[in-house]
């Protein structure tokens, strides 16, 4: 399957909300351990997404882009980047496939690898860029060896999901080293 990845669109709210909703499966892999968010909460997200979006704005999503199926343009999922540490160019960035159907089919490596890419264009500073998961997210882990990022830190029983500990797991990689593998 070709992806791609893009803005959301006004097209794409109801679909969004859908697979956004607190109940769809991902969330138990997703950062479990932090507080979830309502379907009220995701509602009120939703419609203030969409009267941006009616007011003209592009880019609503800030740091995330939807990975969407190049032929039909269905959402698939998100990638998202946030500052680790601004004062020595490092980024965190994440991956999500909403629909477990999509699992395992390589297209949160496709989307890691074009959102690795864009990120490192984008910000010609950046040094080294790095995700965090947890040991209960197998998927993520495999995809972060299929990256060949290195594993640089586990948090030894820092998660607790459903009542028990998980560790803390951080990848990363330099952009010196990243240019090599492109």
């Amino acid at each position: 399957m070709h992806i791609i990845l893009r803005s959301l669109e006004l097209k794409d709210l109801d679909d969004y909300l859908k697979w956004n909703h607190p109940k769809q499966a991902f969330h138990k892999f997703n950062g479990p351990y932090f507080d979830q968010q309502t379907e009220e909460g995701l509602n009120k997200q939703v419609e203030v997404l969409r009267a941006r979006l009616l007011n003209g704005e592009i880019n609503v999503l800030n740091q995330n882009q939807i990975i969407a199926e190049a032929n039909t343009n269905k959402i698939l999922g998100e990638v998202s980047w946030y500052w680790k540490s601004k004062e020595t160019n490092w980024l965190e960035i994440g991956v999500v496939i909403f629909n477990e159907n999509y699992w395992s089919k390589g297209i949160g490596y496709q989307a890691m690898i074009l959102w690795i890419n864009e990120i490192f264009d984008l910000f010609p500073e950046i040094v080294r860029i790095g995700f965090t998961t947890w040991s209960g997210n197998l998927g993520m882990m495999k995809l972060g060896e299929k990256l060949k990022f290195n594993k640089e830190a586990v948090y030894r029983k820092a998660r607790i999901v459903n009542g028990k500990y998980f560790d803390s797991v951080s990848y990363g990689i330099l952009k010196e080293d990243w240019n090599k593998l492109r």
